[in-house]
């Protein structure tokens, strides 16, 4: 991205534009790796590991069954990558102007903050559409449906309370904190294959994308896990079994120690890398051809 930096600025409003590109691309192929993952970090022993979850999830549901909660993440992902990456588009030009005037082109503290006002904002896309999400992938039969689809969660939840659409948002801005890892290193790993390659941009936003995806998937991991315990959660609150984060965050670790905080990395490292890389290049592509 940082070529774009050493150009006239782009419009403010492409990114989000842009975003909208990259959220189709990273549904289409990251969907059923993370039904999978999902699955893991909340079937509570259900699964031996991840491929009993996949041969398990095929032989009762058929290919179908990974495409579960499809619908929130296709029109969440859009919605959600637009604000993400049209807000980190804008951040760094705000915090470029504002805290790196004199600089040629923002340097990585910038990106560093760019990426964190990122995360926080679009937490409050993101709560409800991966509550909605979640919520439909852990229904593995008729014993466990509750929900006909996304607008059905939606409905239900609201005639609780209107807040239950945000239960999840603190679990949701804690996990994307760790954008400060993503988006610092896509920086740093661009800049490297700028200095020491001579790939096309199209091939460094590919590989950028998913490489930085992966390091901030390492990091950020043991929150995601914490977010989806509390998404799954009853949305009565008097049957909570996590009222406060710390709950979740003591059930996890009551039940399977440090481990439980990994449950369900192998299927989220797998998708990260091709899903984000996809939606990535993508989104570069878009900005080069629009500006």
């Amino acid at each position: 991205m940082t070529e774009h930096e050493e150009k006239p600025p782009p419009p403010k409003y492409l990114g989000f534009v842009a975003g909208m590109f990259s959220g189709v691309t990273k549904n289409a192929v990251g969907h059923p790796f993370d039904t999978v993952k999902v699955r893991l970090q909340t079937s509570e022993g259900r699964f031996k590991g991840p491929m009993d979850c996949v041969w398990q999830t095929f032989k009762s549901e058929g290919i179908k069954g990974f495409y579960k909660g499809f619908t929130p993440p296709l029109v969440g992902w859009v919605l959600m990558d637009s604000v993400m990456l049209g807000s980190l588009h804008l951040y760094r030009r705000l915090v470029k102007e504002n805290l790196y005037p004199e600089e040629k082109k923002l340097p990585l503290s910038g990106h560093i903050i760019a990426g964190l006002g990122s995360g926080w904002t679009v937490s409050f896309v993101a709560a409800p559409i991966e509550q909605f999400k979640a919520r439909l992938q852990v229904q593995y039969d008729a014993k466990t449906r509750i929900y006909t689809g996304p607008l059905d969660v939606a409905k239900k939840l609201w005639k609780i309370s209107p807040l239950t659409w945000y239960t999840g948002l603190f679990s949701t801005m804690v996990f994307r904190t760790n954008f400060i890892f993503w988006w610092g290193s896509y920086e740093l790993i661009t800049n490297w294959f700028k200095d020491n390659t001579k790939m096309s941009p199209a091939a460094i936003n590919f590989w950028s994308g998913g490489l930085s995806a992966t390091v901030f998937w390492i990091f950020a991991y043991p929150a995601d896990v914490v977010k989806q315990t509390i998404m799954t959660d009853s949305p009565l609150k008097e049957h909570k079994k996590y009222p406060r984060y710390t709950d979740a965050v003591k059930h996890i670790y009551r039940e399977k120690g440090l481990a439980g905080f990994t449950r369900g990395f192998g299927p989220s490292i797998l998708r990260s890398f091709p899903a984000n890389a996809a939606a990535l290049a993508a989104f570069e592509a878009v900005m080069r051809f629009l500006h």
